[in-house]
């Protein structure tokens, strides 16, 4: 399967300045670029996450959860092609710091790293002898460490996975990258999604996709050992009709967080400042799930936005490893 950009059919001549890009702050207006426009790359997936870039090929991967595959986009050429079919229903991606491929499957109910060879190791399938849920979002820590979250959203049909019984609770898991073994570093989320760290890596955020009565994007802090979290706090609530998902920080400490579902005008991507401040949006025609930072600058953000694939230049940089 391959298709030229032209046929993501959208937008062929868009305004400058992109009125799909809004400051609600006037923190935000440093982060536009005047001549920047938000770009559909592609369109036909199901229900597409997790985005992640490799500079060394050029390429961004993401996942198209009910397709069964991970679709490949060229940044030379344009093209999207498979990159993995069938995928085990692979969900949320990220790269270790040997720049391998770390992937979170709901059919496989386990966190996988893609070696040199193509050949796949399992991180994690199970806790306590009983398999996982459905691994949903992963980020890896300087330290090679690898923390992933583990709701049942993937098993609840078979649409994004296999149906089956939830086994252990829900929660936050940190893989050491040194081999000194695998901890629950937090069982206090309802319905653990999206997560990454902050710049210098003293916080965790972590979206709270089941909170009552909102959603929530919750912070805890990282102690010195680099391992333990303590400290809660809702650090955002979404309000009614909010979904956070997955998001990423960049380099200034600011969220750029996946949105929308149930109402449209919150579609797209949401920019909260440190301090939880909302400041920016960017507007698309469909709910955003995931985001990461790419290109030879990592400040182009790539969108995974139910059937399609977008992209922004931004005037900033995404955490490097992120």
């Amino acid at each position: 399967m391959s298709r030229h950009p032209k046929s993501a059919g959208w937008r062929e001549h868009p305004r400058y300045p992109d009125p799909l890009i809004e400051s609600l702050d006037p923190a935000f207006d440093q982060y536009r670029i005047f001549s920047a426009a938000v770009e559909r790359l592609y369109t036909g997936c199901r229900w597409a996450e997790g985005p992640v870039w490799f500079g060394d090929g050029r390429y961004l991967l993401w996942s198209d959860i009910p397709n069964n595959r991970i679709l490949k986009w060229d940044e030379e050429t344009g093209r999207v092609g498979t990159y993995r079919k069938p995928s085990d229903f692979a969900n949320g991606h990220t790269r270790d710091r040997q720049g391998r491929l770390i992937t979170c499957e709901h059919g496989g109910r386990r966190v996988t790293r893609t070696e040199y060879d193509g050949t796949i190791t399992v991180l994690m399938d199970q806790w306590g002898g009983k398999p996982l849920n459905s691994p949903n979002d992963v980020v890896v820590k300087s330290d090679g460490s690898v923390w992933f979250t583990d709701p049942p959203f993937g098993i609840l049909g078979n649409y994004e996975g296999h149906k089956a019984d939830p086994e252990v609770p829900q929660a936050v898991y940190r893989i050491d990258g040194n081999g000194g073994g695998i901890t629950v570093v937090a069982d206090d989320v309802l319905g653990p999604n999206g997560l990454c760290f902050s710049p210098d890596e003293s916080i965790l955020y972590v979206v709270e996709s089941r909170g009552e009565p909102n959603r929530k994007i919750l912070a805890y802090d990282v102690g010195p050992d680099g391992q333990s979290i303590s400290n809660k706090r809702v650090h955002i609530d979404a309000g009614p009709g909010g979904t956070p998902d997955g998001m990423r920080c960049d380099v200034d400490g600011n969220l750029w967080c996946g949105w929308g579902m149930g109402r449209s005008e919150l579609d797209g991507v949401l920019v909260f400042a440190p301090d939880g401040a909302k400041i920016g949006r960017i507007a698309l025609p469909e709910r955003c799930a995931n985001v990461c930072f790419g290109g030879p600058k990592r400040n182009r953000l790539f969108m995974a936005a139910s059937q399609s694939l977008y992209a922004l230049y931004v005037n900033t940089q995404g955490v490097a490893g992120g």
